[in-house]
């Protein structure tokens, strides 16, 4: 693939309609390039640095930006924020602004979206979203990308999304509402998406030709290509443990789940798993589940992601 223009028109990444279809297409491409042999983009990003302010703890987002950034040659530091909150000990933007004197991209992982939006204003180097409590847009476009290489075509998939419809299903809604395809959200009539994410996502698949439903209905399973949840609660939602796991307990995918879905269907979960909860040990460990090449492409694609924000000149060859 040959490109004459830049591969990214946006500067940040806070949630997946920042990007086009062609933008993320773009990035699968070199994404797959680069999983299939760095040695192409050994020291691509030498001189470059990512600091990365985290307020809630991380295993896969953690590693894959950290190694995967130093695998380009670039320099890291990590600011842990589980204790001190970004905007205690200063404004958010005088946060921004400094780090910004210093580095040339800025990865958060945070509990506030409304506080990332405002850090990316104020800063005036890349912002990516490492999650927030709305969207997590580096963790769908990974699975997406995992779910191409299986051989679905973007425009047949038919992906399911069973359980809590938190921040990852907001963000695989997007992804799909942008890139064409289907996706079912069977959630309880409580914990489905927010109206405004349903609403951004039609005008995308209207575009895309795409089809976003929402069902609390679990036949809706039938014929899926995949099968997506996620733990029922959330970091910071610890209050709600009773209930909400209470009436999410019927949404559990199994054996039985997975059987109505068909025979065909992978599962996929962003990961950590509570193990008998959101989903049994049977399915997750089974010859289905595809969670550790989500976590694997988790690299890749942000990779593909820095590279085209911080050098499009490299990021061009593909």
């Amino acid at each position: 693939m040959t490109l004459t223009a830049p591969i990214l028109v946006t500067r940040d990444l806070i949630q997946v309609v920042d990007l086009s279809a062609t933008e993320i297409t773009h990035l699968f491409a070199l994404a797959s390039r680069m999983k299939a042999d760095y040695s192409a983009f050994a020291g691509s990003l030498a001189q470059r640095s990512l600091v990365m302010l985290f307020e809630k703890p991380s295993l896969r987002t953690r590693v894959s930006f950290e190694l995967g950034f130093q695998k380009l040659g670039g320099g890291v530091s990590f600011l842990d924020h589980q204790v001190s909150p970004i905007g205690v000990r200063e404004t958010v933007e005088d946060y921004a602004r400094n780090l910004s004197r210093w580095v040339d991209v800025v990865a958060i992982r945070c509990r506030s979206h409304d506080l990332l939006k405002r850090f990316a204003a104020a800063s005036s180097v890349p912002v990516i979203n490492a999650l927030s409590d709305l969207h997590h847009p580096c963790q769908a476009l990974a699975d997406i990308f995992t779910l191409l290489e299986t051989g679905i075509p973007i425009e047949q998939l038919h992906l399911v999304w069973v359980g809590d419809g938190n921040n990852v299903c907001h963000s695989l809604i997007e992804a799909v509402a942008t890139l064409g395809g289907r996706m079912t959200v069977i959630t309880p009539p409580s914990y489905r998406p927010p109206a405004e994410v349903l609403r951004v996502a039609d005008g995308r698949s209207c575009r895309s030709g795409a089809r976003i439903v929402c069902t609390d209905d679990l036949d809706a399973v039938k014929g899926a290509d995949a099968i997506y949840t996620d733990v029922w609660i959330s970091m910071g939602e610890e209050s709600q443990t009773l209930e909400k796991t209470a009436l999410l307990a019927p949404y559990q995918v199994n054996a039985e789940l997975m059987r109505r879905a068909g025979a065909n269907a992978r599962f996929m979960h962003c990961l950590p798993a509570k193990r008998g909860e959101e989903v049994t040990a049977e399915v997750i460990d089974s010859s289905a589940s595809i969670v550790l090449d989500q976590a694997e492409n988790r690299m890749h694609v942000q990779n593909a992601l820095m590279l085209a924000l911080l050098r499009p000149d490299i990021a061009l060859r593909i």
